[in-house]
């Protein structure tokens, strides 16, 4: 990969019950469309017990892990999150009340200060962001499956 390179990011959380049962699921690619050939990993994990809320900021911290451990070259990295709230949140655009989610919004914060890139967080819609959607409904029908590719 060329250090110009942009990474496109999509996310997903989600918990049935809320709080309950919940999963990720993390999309990395070298393209905005996910074309053939530019996907560079896609995983899904159950998380344990928790909310929706919790669920999304594990996937983007999930995704910014994976992207520093594996140490991928990029000068960018844009995130996409059908969570409005979440997205709201990690611009500053909307206060964190939570104790909790003051947390995870720190730890991805810390993150993005350690790979010292640029990052960009966008709100997109479900439709746009149904492979995410895919890997964490498929995590939560297979408690023992841990999804990737």
């Amino acid at each position: 990969m060329k250090i110009n390179q942009v990474l496109y990011v999509y996310t997903d959380g989600g918990a049935r019950g809320n709080p309950g049962p919940a999963a990720i699921g993390v999309v990395i690619s070298k393209a905005h469309n996910e074309q053939d050939g530019s996907i560079i990993t896609r995983f899904g994990r159950r998380v344990g017990e928790t909310t929706n809320n919790v669920a999304e900021y594990r996937a983007v911290i999930a995704a910014l892990e994976f992207i520093a451990t594996q140490k991928l070259p990029c000068q960018r990295i844009n995130f996409f999150l059908d969570s409005q709230l979440v997205v709201s949140q990690l611009t500053g655009e909307f206060k964190i009340k939570q104790p909790h989610l003051r947390t995870l919004v720190d730890s991805v914060h810390a993150l993005v200060r350690r790979l010292g890139t640029e990052v960009s967080f966008t709100h997109v819609s479900r439709s746009r962001n149904k492979h995410a959607d895919e890997l964490v409904n498929q995590a939560l029908d297979d408690p023992d499956m841990t999804a990737s590719a």
